[in-house]
């Protein structure tokens, strides 16, 4: 702070300048930031009324787009009005033609109506003369005949179903022989061809075996003291032994063909040994199964070799071995299983169907033999149940069933395998059959024969192969022979069991006799 005045008027004196400066400080401000606001408002009308201008600028050349998008927005709508209405003219000018047309249309349907009425009143008139007409000449007709109208139907109907049974008849024996003879030719060659390459020969088998002896003496030896040594040879075996007035021999009967082969071999043992009584027959009766079974089993393999089938279950291959001391009708069923399957392959092969499955459903198809002494049922079931338990394959099992017309054959292998039994059971010698059941079967043929109607009289010939039937000429015609000889043909096939064919040979013989006096 200044002490002295003098200090205190230079401190007052700057004190003014500097109060002086700061008010002239305000002041320049002022009047610069008045310049500035100025200045800045002068810009901003500058700004604005080039603004309004720049907007009347453009509100001008919009109106003028708009006036000029209006222009052209009343041109193109004046221009689609003009296309519409000429349309819409044009439409009505089609609308207008059809009009026109339709009344036309109508105008000339109508017109043909009145045609087709008065045609149709015409026609009603002419069908009623007609009918006058047709009433008139059938009355005539009626009186000319001597037949009214029904009467004449059943004329007209009688001579059209003679003529239609006449022409059937002559269809039937056309078409019948055609593919008879073809059949036939076919077959027979086929058949021909397989027996040349398999032929065999047969010898008749009996059921019963004779044992030949060295001596007479030895048949007391086999019976034994008090019929031991016998009674120990039937309970063993299980067969009879038959010792009669028949020098140096013994008959062995047994319903088993194995039993029957096994005592003969026993007894073939205890005549070469000559040591009989019922221990050694024990031991000799054991020897012959042991031999028996490795002979029934060496049987089978050899079949199973011999005929080429391949993959049998060995119980299989045992039954067939089993079949070398099987006969039917004195024929050994083993041959007749390898023939059969020899047979059936030889066919599959010129038809070509599966040559393998074929000859393995020939060998297996009387299987069932083997042991039907055994177990209940005909072969046929027994052989099924065995294939099938063995795992054959359905074709196989199916042609074993169709083998003796069990069931219908529905497959090739099946009908192979049946053609093949039948050729190998009709071989000279393969088959022999009791008089008792052939006289039956040949009644039974001239049975079925007769059961038709217009029949006459009948007989079965060449040892049961043909029948001759005369018929009664007033009530069978020549037409009906044909039918009726077919007929007889179906009911033979589907009643009676035959080897190989029958003949159906149908007579018809009129006689006129006069006498001239």
């Amino acid at each position: 702070m200044p002490s002295t005045p003098a200090q205190w008027i230079v401190f007052s004196i700057l004190v003014v300048l500097v109060f002086a400066a700061f008010v002239l400080g305000i002041i320049y401000r002022k009047r610069v930031s008045e310049r500035e606001i100025q200045s800045a408002e002068d810009e901003a009308k500058r700004i604005i009324n080039e603004s309004i201008k720049t907007a009347e600028n453009k509100r001008r050349e919009a109106l003028l787009e708009a006036k000029e998008e209006i222009h052209k927005s009343r041109a193109e709508y004046e221009r689609e009005v003009k296309e519409r209405r000429s349309e819409l003219q044009k439409q009505e000018r089609r609308l207008q033609q059809k009009e026109e047309t339709l009344d036309k249309k109508t105008d000339a349907i109508e017109k043909r109506t009145e045609q087709l009425n008065r045609k149709l009143q015409a026609a009603e008139a002419q069908q009623e003369e007609i009918n006058l007409l047709k009433r008139s000449q059938l009355e005539m007709l009626e009186k000319i005949s001597g037949y009214t109208v029904d009467e004449a139907k059943e004329h007209i109907i009688s001579s059209l179903e003679t003529e239609v049974t006449h022409e059937m008849a002559m269809k039937v024996k056309e078409v019948e022989a055609k593919y008879k003879d073809e059949a036939e030719t076919k077959a027979r060659e086929l058949i021909t061809l397989a027996i040349q390459r398999c032929a065999a020969d047969h010898a008749s088998e009996v059921t019963v075996s004779v044992v030949p002896l060295p001596n007479d003496e030895m048949k007391g030896r086999i019976i034994g003291r008090e019929g031991r040594n016998i009674r120990a040879i039937e309970t063993l075996t299980g067969i009879d032994l038959i010792i009669d007035d028949t020098p140096e021999a013994i008959t062995l009967s047994s319903f088993d063909p194995v039993r029957r082969e096994v005592a003969r071999l026993t007894l073939e043992k205890l005549i070469q040994d000559g040591r009989i009584h019922p221990a050694r027959i024990e031991e000799m009766v054991a020897k012959a199964q042991k031999e028996v079974n490795a002979t029934i089993k060496a049987e089978g393999e050899r079949a199973v070799f011999e005929t080429n089938v391949h993959g049998l279950h060995p119980d299989l291959v045992k039954l067939l071995g089993r079949m070398k001391y099987r006969t039917s009708y004195g024929q050994n069923i083993l041959s007749h299983s390898i023939e059969v399957s020899h047979i059936a392959g030889l066919l599959a092969a010129e038809l070509g169907v599966n040559v393998a499955t074929a000859k393995r459903a020939g060998l297996l198809h009387d299987i069932g033999k083997a042991i039907d002494h055994e177990v209940e049922g005909s072969h046929v079931t027994i052989g099924v149940d065995l294939a099938r338990k063995y795992k054959e394959s359905e074709e196989v099992i199916h042609a074993i069933h169709a083998h003796h017309g069990d069931v219908e054959p529905h497959t090739i292998i099946a009908c192979l395998v049946q053609a093949a039994d039948a050729i190998s059971a009709a071989r000279p010698g393969a088959r022999r059959e009791n008089i008792e059941n052939y006289v039956k079967r040949l009644e039974k043929l001239e049975e079925v024969s007769k059961s038709f109607g217009g029949v006459e009289s009948c007989y079965a010939i060449q040892a049961g192969r043909e029948i001759r039937i005369m018929v009664k000429p007033e009530e069978v015609t020549e037409d009906d022979m044909v039918l009726l000889a077919r007929d007889i043909a179906k009911k033979i096939e589907s009643e009676l069991t035959y080897p190989g064919q029958i003949k159906v040979h149908v007579l018809r013989e009129t006689k006129a006799v006069e006498y001239a006096k």
